[in-house]
């Protein structure tokens, strides 16, 4: 059967033939793209300006007065505080806030990025519309609401994101830090006896200043072992150790938190401390004698476990290299008279 062409006449329509300009369906509206209708109706209220490549049309925290449509080129919205840039193009809109609820600060740089013709649209220019085309512009302002909160919850999530981020980072440094003050710690103490070794003592005495106590002097006691070698050879290394960690004890005990107990290397150990004068020092000094004098070891018998110690108050006007070789001299005549003592300057 022939098949019968129905023209626009015969069925009352308004059929445009297929095919045409007209029936081709145009794409949806970008979220910030203007219909025809509302390009005209802007353009024909705007005063147009040529904006130059590189040119800000405003910046961030200033007070917004106009609103803004793309007729030609591109301006780039540029937010910072790690926010993504943003494009305008033509036919596009931005800083129509200001015109919705009036005086409002700008949230973004705006920058040319190429040679831009732009409409600009007053304040009164859009109140007129609005009593002019309330239905247009209603549409309008309805379609531009619903991309500011769509805006607004993709920066909440943004920002949650960022904050989880934050978090996770927050966390890593901490343990960092942890793990970082734990390595310094062991750098600086010494593994057998738990207390510090040379790295801390200079560490120590790098801020000593700023740990003094008022109306105290600084004092030195610099103990070492009677034949520690001996007590190795007899008794073993494991009871050599155990015997420098009671001793290690001891210093410690006559240490008060102000004060730093260390272990120098070998048989030596060092108390600097802050005392009201040479009887407080002479006092710590006999305390760590005679609580080694009472030590005993099972696993040792017969071998007698005492110290030697050097002891002085230390001229603040010198330093650890003058304190340390002074009281090595006096703990060294102890030594030479057979140890188990202590010594001060004459």
């Amino acid at each position: 059967m022939p098949r019968v062409a129905v023209s626009s006449k015969q069925t009352g329509s308004n059929v445009t033939p297929i095919g045409g300009a007209a029936a081709r369906l145009r794409a949806p509206l970008l979220p910030r793209e203007l219909s025809e209708q509302e390009l005209a109706l802007f353009a024909s209220v705007s005063e147009r300006r040529e904006i130059h490549q590189g040119e800000v049309i405003f910046k961030r925290g200033e007070l917004g007065r106009s609103m803004f449509v793309v007729e030609s080129g591109q301006i780039r919205l540029e937010f910072g505080d790690g926010m993504p840039d943003k494009l305008i193009g033509p036919r596009e809109f931005f800083g129509e806030l200001t015109l919705f609820i009036g005086d409002h600060t700008r949230v973004a740089n705006a920058v040319a990025t190429a040679t831009t013709g732009l409409h600009v649209i007053e304040q009164r220019a859009f109140d007129d519309l609005l009593n002019a085309q309330p239905r247009l512009l209603a549409q309008f302002m309805r379609r531009s609401f619903s991309y500011l909160v769509a805006s607004e919850q993709q920066l909440i999530a943004s920002l949650k994101r960022r904050n989880e981020d934050l978090m996770v980072t927050l966390d890593s440094l901490r343990q960092t830090q942890t793990q970082l003050s734990t390595a310094q710690r062991l750098v600086q103490t010494d593994e057998l006896t738990g207390l510090c070794n040379r790295r801390g003592l200079y560490m120590y005495l790098e801020h000593l200043s700023e740990t003094r106590l008022h109306g105290t002097e600084l004092g030195l006691l610099l103990i070492d072992i009677d034949r520690f070698k001996q007590i190795n050879d007899r008794c073993g290394h494991l009871i050599g150790d155990q015997v420098l960690r009671a001793i290690a004890e001891e210093v410690k005990n006559a240490a008060s938190p102000c004060d730093l107990p260390c272990r120098l290397g070998g048989d030596e150990f060092a108390l600097l401390v802050q005392v009201t004068g040479a009887e407080e020092l002479h006092s710590r000094a006999q305390q760590i004698i005679n609580a080694v004098r009472s030590m005993r070891f099972p696993t040792c018998e017969g071998q007698a476990v005492t110290v030697s110690i050097g002891s002085q108050l230390c001229a603040e006007t010198t330093d650890w290299a003058v304190w340390y070789s002074e009281t090595d001299c006096l703990l060294y005549e102890v030594k030479g008279r057979g140890g188990d003592g202590l010594r001060t300057p004459r």
